[in-house]
């Protein structure tokens, strides 16, 4: 939780405490059903909450913003970023059905009200979002094939909406086809540990 504090100085008490317990919860979940890789979860607060939290540093939602996170996982970059933003809403999506189960426990132990986790594949999702979230799930132009109809045409943010996706290693063959690729923000530039010394928030403009 030290590393949490050192680069999210200024949160709240109520946001120290959720994320303390992020730790427990998932440890009791994850002991029942493997979200998260035994390896992994040695380096959980690094690995997982600060990486989701990446994004946070590339960009501060605006209240009432609607983020979808699509192959959430066990809850990932979502379930941190709904904590930090309390005010934003957030629709976690995954189409395997135990990992759902997970987020809406963990969810509700932390009284997490702006968070909705669905079982479901991202392309069965008829609503409209600001942003869309996501950690590497697939390739990025297989990736925007499921997310046609999803965006708003209001702006609210500091950024024009679209796609925030934690990814790592040589993006170029991946995003040379893709023509609203903006461009992508350096990890490592904000959080110092060695895990991050390849990964990025790619944006991509819808």
């Amino acid at each position: 939780m030290e590393i949490i504090n050192k680069y999210f100085p200024n949160l709240t008490e109520d946001q120290k405490t959720k994320f303390v317990q992020l730790h427990e919860l998932y440890a009791h979940w994850n002991a029942q059903i493997n979200v998260i890789s035994r390896k992994d979860f040695d380096e959980f607060y690094t690995r997982h909450v600060l990486h989701s939290l990446a994004i946070a540093k590339v960009i501060q939602f605006s209240p009432s913003t609607r983020i979808l996170d699509i192959g959430t996982g066990g809850g990932f970059p979502g379930i941190p970023l709904a904590i930090l933003f309390p005010d934003c809403e957030f629709h976690l999506v995954d189409s395997i059905g135990k990992k759902i189960k997970v987020i809406k426990e963990v969810a509700n132990s932390l009284h997490l009200n702006n968070v909705i986790a669905s079982h479901e594949r991202a392309e069965n999702i008829h609503e409209k979002f600001d942003f869309v979230v996501s950690r590497a799930v697939t390739q990025m132009p297989v990736f925007m094939t499921w997310l046609k109809g999803k965006f708003k045409r209001e702006q609210t943010n500091a950024l024009p909406n679209g796609i925030l996706y934690l990814k790592g290693g040589d993006l170029t063959e991946e995003m040379k086809t893709i023509r609203n690729y903006h461009t992508y923000y350096q990890i490592n530039d904000y959080f110092k540990e060695d895990f991050f010394e390849t990964k990025k928030v790619v944006y991509v403009q819808w």
